[in-house]
């Protein structure tokens, strides 16, 4: 799969969701790719912003979108990565925010 396939199937789906990639579109093609890298190596889609193990089962948390995504975009309009980012931070009703790393350490490899 390219870049600019995996691009319009996840807007598509996302979007129909209230979720939307990042306005910075160089970075989001760059973390796409990173993800498309980690599908290549691993056999699965890690969160480039995440050092994977290798094992699906041990990084399932981190499989994008992971499960930090929602309570991200939540609280702060933006995934850990950026990627992702809430309505009202697409629609400038918000400002991004840091976003702290949710994983809890024992997951941390």
């Amino acid at each position: 799969m390219k870049v600019e396939q995996l691009y319009a199937a996840l807007k598509k789906s996302q979007e129909a969701r209230g979720i939307y990639f990042n306005k910075d579109k160089d970075l989001v093609f760059e973390l796409l790719e990173a993800l498309l890298l980690n599908k290549e190596r691993y056999g699965y889609m890690a969160c480039p912003c995440r050092l994977a193990c290798g094992n699906k089962e041990r990084d399932k948390d981190i499989v994008c979108p992971c499960d930090y995504r929602e309570p991200d975009l939540e609280e702060f309009g933006t995934c850990y990565c950026a990627l992702y980012v809430s309505a009202a931070l697409n629609n400038n009703e918000r400002q991004a925010q840091y976003v702290p790393e949710r994983r809890p350490p024992e997951k941390i490899f």
